[in-house]
């Protein structure tokens, strides 16, 4: 819609529902500049028709009356442009709350704390208020990173975005071509679900890792958007956290804390080394490499090779 236009209807919008009586055409006319502008009476007559009915099939509910002098007049009673009374069970209400919590750290912040309170004064429950604290644990969704709001805007507009990415295994970042999908907060990091287009392939990319500005380009999307964007699944697997096998690895004594927690048998070898039995998942190698000369793969054969590689890669960069 037309900046021009959308301000003619929301001015012809506040006079009908501002007005306690019906007003004419004429009177219409003389309160909105754009009318006055419209030329003849013919040009007004068919903008205000236009716009009248632009108005109702928005939601608008508009009465048609004759006033005092014989005219037809109009009005929109602000008894019948209510909105239903907003009921939310407890669930809603802290989802609502939660979310508030991130666009408290976004651009939206004002936007959120303003539909907040509208909502608290239609019975939002007080003890979901996102603002005010409740005892020693309360849930946070950390947003730090400068790429979170370039790239939600992204995802709801559906633009196209380029980035530079340092991949773990990588010593420099590496530019991206990306159709965003679905942003998805998993343990306290934010990730990006979407189609690399260099790649030609469903990636999932964690913004910390990414480097610069996030920068929009024109065009449309390339590839379809799936129904269900499963971003936290895929993070959950090349994090490792779905497994199927046992690796063995030694352990210099005292580091990989990390992966001591994770391991299913834990036994000294002596000479300041452990050796540990993990559960293996798509993605263990990269989580090993952040170890670097602390780790050393056992076996399976295939996961010490992808260790090699990875540390033959960053040895290269």
């Amino acid at each position: 819609m037309a900046i021009a236009k959308a301000e003619r209807l929301m001015n012809l919008a506040l006079c009908l529902l501002g007005t306690r009586r019906p007003l004419s055409k004429r009177e219409l006319r003389e309160s909105i500049e754009a009318y006055l502008e419209a030329g003849s009476d013919d040009s007004f007559n068919r903008m205000f028709e236009r716009d009248k009915d632009d108005l109702r099939e928005l939601g608008l509910v508009i009465e048609t009356v004759e006033n005092l002098d014989g005219e037809v007049g109009y009005l929109a009673r602000r008894d019948s442009n209510r909105l239903p009374p907003i009921t939310l069970d407890a669930e809603e209400a802290a989802a609502l709350g939660l979310a508030a919590k991130v666009w408290q750290q976004a651009r939206l912040a004002g936007a959120a704390s303003g539909a907040l309170q509208k909502l608290r004064a239609a019975g939002l429950p007080e003890a979901v208020d996102p603002y005010e604290p409740h005892g020693a644990l309360e849930p946070r969704i950390p947003v730090h990173e400068a790429a979170f709001e370039p790239l939600m805007l992204a995802c709801r507009d559906r633009r196209p975005v380029t980035f530079d990415y340092r991949k773990a295994s990588a010593a420099r970042p590496g530019p991206r071509h990306v159709e965003p999908w679905a942003l998805e907060c998993w343990r306290g990091h934010w990730y990006l679900a979407g189609w690399d287009r260099d790649r030609g392939a469903e990636r999932v990319f964690r913004l910390s890792r990414i480097t610069g500005k996030v920068r929009a380009r024109s065009g449309r999307y390339t590839a379809e958007v799936p129904d269900v964007v499963t971003v936290r699944e895929t993070v959950a697997s090349w994090a490792g956290d779905i497994t199927d096998r046992s690796a063995r690895i030694r352990l210099r004594a005292g580091s990989g804390y990390p992966l001591r927690a994770r391991a299913a048998s834990v036994r000294e070898l002596g000479d300041g080394w452990d050796e540990l039995e993990i559960p293996y998942g798509h993605g263990l190698d990269a989580w090993l490499v952040e170890f670097g000369p602390d780790v050393v793969v056992l076996e399976p054969a295939e996961l010490r090779a992808d260790v090699v590689d990875r540390l033959r890669a960053v040895a290269k960069g």
